[in-house]
């Protein structure tokens, strides 16, 4: 297996979705403007002239250390910008750095005199931030020592190649650094390689059964419905680092959805539509396994159709269907879901729908520069230096390559998110309404396994476990290590790895680290088990793939997920 550094953190695809679905849908200006939290924002720092006051002298004594020499301010040793020993051997660079930091510091110190409204405060700090960042004297190439060694080492070659770098990656969206090479892998030959075969082709989803490698499986197979924006294989990516992989060798029988990249002739495909892929998928697991229970799990924004889809079979008298929900890095409950659930409003959803759907769906790939703004300095700026000043391509990164195969998003699929995750529908029984019934998550009365990451910028774990809350059966919550995809992408073996869990999620989260107790390793294995608690008697496993009426139409990973 490959060792791959997994500190470094990506974004992934998933909810809450009221920002990335409407920044994406909006102007680049618009999208880093704070607007009118900005406005006020200013209006209540010239009501605190005492506080400009004393933060300006307070600049202005730590400038005058930095100057003479005596300052002992330094960035933290985790700051890979400033990792090159010359900004703090080099005198001149050494006071450059440190004037930024002070500066800094100033200027976000600024953000937390003002009191503002929650989500305004957000959005202000959003911005505030991103400035910040982008000032940062480690992207000038005028003064970067990594920029002048490159140029030395090069004989100037960084100098040709840095701005053509920069060109080719401006002429088209997502308009970000590139990440990966795009050339680096390819989906069937290094990524989701795991054995196994479509059994099952429709206008929306293909359905793969991976082949068992044991010989008896459990009885309950798994159904698992990836995220709708970008492809499932962030699930099966090279071997080692596949869930897929490692449930199908810990007995499991799994089916993998794999969702068809969609465009304007589907502009149609909303709630509906997906959930009755899932129902669809489900009726043909039971077939081919023969058995009448599947366990059902959601990932990101296939973890919210999941969790619907699981409420309608519950309103309809079809929960037995199921026999366990497992939701990851999934939010049901906007409240304060973290920056992303702060900055949006009303306009600004009406105008991320209207623009999607006069183009009839939401290209992945503004998606996906929301993301990489989200964390500036690991997700651009590291590759604006890599990729400009010092003119190399980008390294190879199994999950970033996943990333940028981004997919889009039907504009009746788009409002519908954007409608429930703006108003927070699902903490409200009855206020959507999925294939004719009034999504209740209480009525989920069956086993819940919920997964989040302790360091997720995009599903914050309080919110995972708020939404946790809404369902009415027995929960067992985990809190991996990690942010959003790095906690899902957790094979056995990372001795850094562990994670907290309990199985009562009745307290607030405030006091949920105080109950929960803490597993070294991966919680892969946690969950592996915990389905076959659930999962019936073992049985031999199956010779061949598909049944008499599923039958096998082509090898893993099938078409619809190398669709552009």
């Amino acid at each position: 297996m490959t060792s791959v550094d997994d500190s470094r953190e990506v974004p992934g695809a998933t909810a809450p979705l009221d920002l990335l679905l409407t920044q994406a849908a909006s102007s680049t200006v618009r999208r880093f403007s704070p607007g009118k939290p900005g406005l006020r924002f200013l209006s209540g720092l010239a009501r605190r002239p005492d506080r400009v006051a004393a933060r300006a002298r307070s600049l202005a004594g730590q400038l005058a250390q930095i100057a003479a020499g005596t300052s002992e301010l330094a960035p933290s040793s985790r700051d890979k910008r400033f990792a090159d020993p010359a900004w703090k051997e080099n005198p001149v660079l050494r006071r450059l750095v440190q004037a930024y930091l002070a500066t800094g510091e100033t200027a976000l110190g600024l953000l937390h005199d003002v009191p503002l409204e929650w989500a305004d405060a957000e959005r202000v700090r959003f911005a505030g931030t991103n400035l910040v960042d982008a000032l940062s004297p480690s992207n000038n190439p005028l003064v970067s020592p990594v920029a002048w060694k490159a140029f030395i080492d090069t004989a100037g070659a960084n100098v040709v190649r840095g701005p053509r770098n920069l060109v080719r990656d401006l002429a088209s969206t997502p308009r970000v650094p590139t990440m990966v090479d795009p050339d680096a892998y390819e989906v069937g030959r290094d990524l989701a390689v795991t054995p196994g075969s479509v059994v099952l082709r429709t206008p929306v989803f293909e359905l793969i059964q991976y082949r068992p490698t044991t010989k008896t499986v459990r009885s309950v197979p798994v159904v698992i419905a990836p995220p709708t924006i970008n492809k499932f294989y962030v699930l099966d990516l090279a071997p080692g680092r596949s869930m897929v992989e490692h449930l199908v060798g810990q007995g499991q029988q799994v089916f993998m959805i794999s969702w068809r990249n969609p465009d304007a002739r589907h502009r149609d495909w909303g709630f509906d539509t997906y959930a009755t892929a899932i129902i669809e998928a489900i009726d043909a697991v039971s077939e081919i396994t023969g058995e009448d229970s599947v366990h059902l799990m959601g990932v990101c924004s296939g973890g919210i159709l999941s969790a619907i889809t699981a409420a309608v079979l519950a309103a309809t008298g079809r929960q037995e269907r199921l026999a366990s929900l497992s939701l990851l890095v999934t939010v049901l409950d906007q409240t304060r879901a973290g920056l992303l659930g702060a900055t949006i409003d009303e306009d600004a959803a009406a105008e991320a729908v209207a623009a999607s759907q006069r183009q009839g769906y939401l290209d992945g790939r503004k998606l996906a520069e929301v993301f990489a703004w989200l964390r500036p300095n690991d997700l651009i700026w590291n590759y604006w230096i890599n990729n400009y000043l010092q003119g190399k391509q980008p390294p190879k990164f199994d999950i970033l390559f996943w990333n940028s195969d981004t997919t889009r998003m039907t504009a009746r699929l788009h409002a519908d998110f954007v409608t429930m995750t703006s108003r927070n529908l699902l903490t409200h029984p009855g206020a959507v309404t999925v294939l004719g019934t009034e999504v209740d998550l209480g009525q989920v009365t069956l086993d819940s396994y919920v997964l989040a990451g302790s360091a997720d910028h995009i599903c914050p774990w309080q919110s995972c476990y708020r939404s946790s809350q809404l369902l009415g059966g027995k929960v067992r919550f985990v809190q991996s290590t990690n942010g959003h995809i790095a906690a899902l992408v957790n094979p056995p073996g990372n001795p850094k790895s562990s994670f907290r869990v309990t199985d009562d999620n009745a307290v607030p989260a405030e006091d949920w680290t105080d109950t929960a107790r803490t597993e070294k390793g991966s919680w892969w294995p946690d969950h592996a088990a915990w389905l076959g608690e659930r999962s019936g008697p073992d049985k031999p496993a199956p010779e061949e793939l598909g049944s008499p009426r599923f039958r096998v139409r082509e090898a893993a990973p099938g078409s619809y997920v190398r669709d552009s």
